[in-house]
């Protein structure tokens, strides 16, 4: 009977349909958004390993070699070597720091972060290398440091175990365990050869006259050239640098020449030789190598390379598979796009290694100084809110003293900073005699400039004006650097540096922290312009496109920050309408961050071994057991960064301030989230995402704290503004005559009325 009856000759039923395509539009909406993100995460294809196999594999390793060390005058062979083979920078992450020569050599030996320097640095120069070499038969050799100890004192544990209890459990000698016998000439390429109970199948204490049978008993040589150090006092060219490179050079010459048939020649500056970490000298000559960059699935950024994926291409190039258990790394391969000219292409690797040694000093101290003067700024916004609510009447408020209006020109400029460093970055501030000099002013004015078009333009209208503009460009930077292939962030000062092998392509912490912020804070901006219903599509679709950029191995290749982004997402859309976050609304937000990291998952755990993320490693080291490792080093990275980043202080800094100030009846931000709904929610959900992401990535509040560096002045400035406006009352319409003429008022007398915003 329901059914038939009519109101206004339209059916019930018509109306009940209608109200509820009304109601499952957003819904419907926002799954299609969510749908659309897993097509951003197909997994890129894969590269693989070489295609041609050798005979031979010959491993040539000197500490300390860069990059600045070869030239065609001192250095004639590697510059021919690096002419017709491919090159890269080499990251020679170890589990030490930095990597001195015995930890390049034992990390080479493993294919994972070894250490074998557990004594005291001699100041800022690495000990030398001490290992004992017994040479029981005259053809191999014995470490005995690689050996149990005979006792069962617990303080003299052997070398071996000593690696296992580290955070990667590295194995040494697994690279000597995988092939059928080694040969090794020095005490360094001893330590790289033996296997894990000390023994070395082949051995010389030095390079003999002509070493072609030496480097033909086996099908992996490892060869010590030596080590480049010189005069760290020096300015300008080192001659005892310079010296010792040629040495390394004319070493390699009788290597080269002496390498039998069909083989691999890998060159690679494996190690520091002081406390300055820098990038060294990769490569690699023979098929499948000729004349290009050097890769690998670790890096995924041509012309960068690890030291652990040196022993995954011994592998790969006698046609074996790297065991992933065993290995950290992946097999170089070689990728085109290299400068025709070579000394370009060196000159290019150079200026990435200086960029990498000033990005490491530059950058403590701007992140220091950006958390002095976020707080200290905080601390002077106080007074400011405290006068800025007065009590509601006729007087018209009164105009901001200098000081406050000083006092929002900075709040606008503190949430600039760190996007201008990552634009500061394009500017080749490095190079210069005083790096940190040129860099601090390149950012001054870019920030100055930036700061002067929101506060000077139409842009800083309204209570939301600059949140919402400001925002939206700190996540447009992000964006396009990423899409554009981050290289502002590679080595960047608001990046991630190359010498610490975490990352050398997509999106960094820093950055990962700025882009959800802005992402997240415009979406709720940009949902205040549409009816409430809606409002979750909004932030739906605008965060989907933040998922899709994050997760894509294309683009961001960042698997953590893609599920943590997604749950914020999926909070900042079920409190976008109102009210708080209710049982209903986090299931629902739970069950959609559920499947699209579902999703993500398994795209990711489908792909090939050597192409994984790190969802994808974690799910697989779940199934064969070894998980409790990576979540034991995840904790400790987290420890690490919790204790030695300033951007922890500047966390806790300001949730103080948040909860002493800002989320007091006077500080403004509870009538902010009353007015403005859908920007609470695009807070708590940068709160959720990057606390997320910080925990997953084993980079603790560092995430957490480049977003508060972005979004808390923000949020600040809009709570600032709500109360400079909260005596405002409407002013009642004018009476009308019998024409419908507006009647004039009298004019208040100075001191009374209300003005208009």
């Amino acid at each position: 009977m329901v059914n038939n009856i009519r109101v206004n000759n339209i059916r019930v039923t018509d109306i009940r349909v209608t109200d509820l395509r009304r109601r499952l539009a957003p819904y419907l909406v926002a799954l299609l958004a969510a749908i659309a993100s897993l097509v951003g995460l197909v997994p890129r294809p894969a590269t693989g390993a070489p295609g041609h196999t050798v005979d031979y594999v010959l491993v040539a390793g000197a500490a300390g070699l860069r990059w600045d060390d070869v030239n065609p005058s001192d250095t004639p062979t590697l510059w021919r070597l690096a002419q017709q083979g491919s090159i890269g920078a080499l990251s020679v992450g170890s589990a030490h720091v930095p990597t001195c020569a015995g930890d390049g050599w034992a990390t080479l030996g493993a294919g994972s972060y070894a250490q074998l320097t557990f004594a005291q640095m001699l100041g800022d120069s690495c000990p030398p290398l001490s290992v004992s070499i017994d040479r029981p038969d005259g053809i191999g050799a014995n470490i005995p440091q690689y050996q149990p100890p005979a006792t069962n004192d617990l303080r003299r544990r052997d070398i071996v175990r000593r690696n296992r209890n580290l955070p990667w459990s590295p194995q040494l000698g697994a690279l000597a365990e995988t092939v059928r016998c080694t040969s090794a000439i020095g005490p360094g390429a001893a330590v790289a050869a033996a296997h894990p109970y000390g023994r070395v199948d082949r051995y010389a204490p030095t390079l003999p006259d002509n070493p072609q049978q030496a480097l033909s008993d086996c099908p992996l040589s490892i060869v010590d050239l030596g080590t480049v150090a010189g005069d760290p006092l020096a300015s300008g060219p080192d001659p005892v640098r310079q010296q010792r490179a040629r040495e390394i050079d004319n070493n390699l010459a009788r290597v080269d020449a002496a390498r039998p048939a069909r083989s691999l020649l890998l060159v690679v500056g494996l190690a520091d030789t002081d406390a300055t970490s820098r990038l060294h000298v990769a490569i690699a000559d023979g098929a499948g190598y000729a004349g290009g960059w050097l890769t690998s699935s670790s890096t995924s950024r041509s012309g960068y390379l690890q030291l652990i994926d040196v022993a995954p291409t011994v592998l790969a190039a006698r046609g074996r598979r790297a065991p992933p258990k065993l290995f950290a790394g992946a097999a170089a391969i070689r990728t085109s796009g290299r400068p025709a000219q070579l000394p370009a292409a060196v000159g290019r690797l150079s200026d990435a290694d200086h960029e990498a040694a000033a990005q490491r000093r530059v950058a403590s101290g701007f992140f220091a100084v950006l958390t002095f003067c976020q707080l200290a700024l905080l601390a002077a916004l106080v007074p400011v809110l405290r006068r800025a609510r007065r009590s509601a009447g006729p007087v018209p408020p009164a105009t901001a003293s200098r000081y406050a209006r000083t006092v929002q020109v900075l709040l606008v400029a503190a949430s600039l900073a760190v996007p201008a460093a990552l634009v500061t970055d394009a500017v080749p501030w490095w190079r210069s005699g005083l790096p940190g000099l040129v860099f601090s002013a390149v950012l001054v004015a870019v920030l100055a400039a930036a700061t002067a078009v929101v506060t000077r333009s139409r842009l800083r209208r309204g209570a939301l004006g600059p949140l919402g503009w400001v925002a939206g460009a700190a996540a447009a930077v992000v964006a396009v650097d990423v899409v554009t292939g981050a290289r502002l962030q590679l080595n960047g000062v608001a990046g991630y540096s190359a010498l610490t092998g975490g990352r050398y392509a997509g999106l960094g912490t820093v950055g990962l922290g700025v882009f959800v912020a802005g992402i997240l804070l415009a979406a709720g901006c940009l949902a205040l312009q549409v009816r409430r219903p809606w409002r979750p599509v909004v932030v739906a679709v605008v965060g989907g496109v933040g998922v899709v950029l994050v997760g894509s191995p294309y683009l961001g290749a960042d698997a953590g920050g893609a599920v943590a982004l997604t749950a914020g997402v999926c909070v900042a859309a079920a409190m976008s309408t109102g009210g708080w976050l209710t049982f209903p609304r986090l299931a629902w937000a739970v069950l959609a961050g559920l499947a699209v990291t579902s999703g993500f998952a398994l795209l990711d755990v489908r792909r090939p071994v050597e192409q994984r993320g790190g969802l994808g490693r974690f799910l697989a080291q779940v199934n064969d057991g070894t998980s409790t490792q990576a979540i034991h080093r995840t904790g400790t990275d987290n420890v690490v960064a919790f204790v030695t980043s300033p951007l922890t202080l500047l966390v806790v800094g300001s949730a103080a301030a948040l909860f002493f100030a800002l989320l007091q009846p006077w500080g403004g931000l509870k009538r902010l989230f009353g007015l403005y709904p859908s920007v609470r929610g695009g807070l708590v959900g940068i709160a959720v995402a990057t606390l997320i992401a910080g925990m997953v990535e084993g980079v603790a509040l560092n995430v957490t704290g480049a977003a508060v560096a972005t979004v808390l002045p923000l949020a600040a400035l809009a709570a600032l503004r709500v109360l400079d406006h909260a005596d405002v009352r409407t002013v009642p319409a004018p009476p009308v005559d019998q024409g419908g003429v507006a009647i004039p008022l009298a004019r208040p007398s100075p001191g009374v009325g209300v003005t208009a915003t």
